[in-house]
């Protein structure tokens, strides 16, 4: 489903920043499935007409490295595909996001509540039910591996309208009105 969700997260970054053409990606190129995501938003904004600035980072001195060159590349937004990489810096993240004045896009709401813009990913406490129902099953004598696995079906918009603010965004009401969440 990933692969799926983040071109959902460029195409919500270029609805809140209409005139842009240009953003930057961080994820880590150890991680093979960010790779596959990496494809997938190569291939949209190529029929998009965006162009990708692909910053690799596997460790906080690559975030900040990623960041300098940014500030040089002066990409319109950024995307941020959720690793270990960047959930241990998620704070420094935000921050440099903010200081460089980049509106971003992340895949977990852990970012918009300490400040980041905006994220669209799977609903974490929807996914916990759906794993205690599991759980439940099979203390109840289910096998586990007779068990069907599920697609994630729940998934959540979150937007700080206080980030917003701070970087001179308008957010349209059409996402507004699908935002799941609103912050301040």
């Amino acid at each position: 489903m990933l692969p799926e969700t983040s071109r959902k997260l460029l195409e919500l970054l270029k609805e809140v920043t209409p005139k842009a053409s240009r953003f930057a990606v961080l994820f880590d190129p150890a991680n093979g499935g960010k790779l596959l995501e990496i494809r997938v938003l190569q291939e949209h904004s190529r029929h998009a007409g965006l162009i990708l600035q692909l910053q690799p980072v596997r460790n906080l001195g690559d975030i900040t490295a990623a960041f300098a060159a940014m500030t040089r590349q002066r990409p319109d937004g950024f995307v941020i595909l959720q690793d270990t990489v960047t959930a241990s810096n998620r704070k420094e993240i935000v921050d440099l996001a903010a200081n460089a004045r980049l509106p971003a896009i992340y895949q977990v709401s852990e970012f918009v509540d300490i400040g980041g813009l905006m994220s669209y990913g799977l609903n974490r406490v929807g996914q916990y039910r759906r794993t205690a129902v599991y759980v439940d099953r099979i203390l109840r004598g289910a096998k586990p591996g007779e068990l069907p696995v599920e697609q994630p079906r729940v998934f959540e918009l979150v937007i700080n309208l206080k980030a917003a603010k701070a970087l001179g965004l308008a957010i349209p009401q059409s996402i507004l009105v699908r935002a799941d969440r609103l912050i301040g």
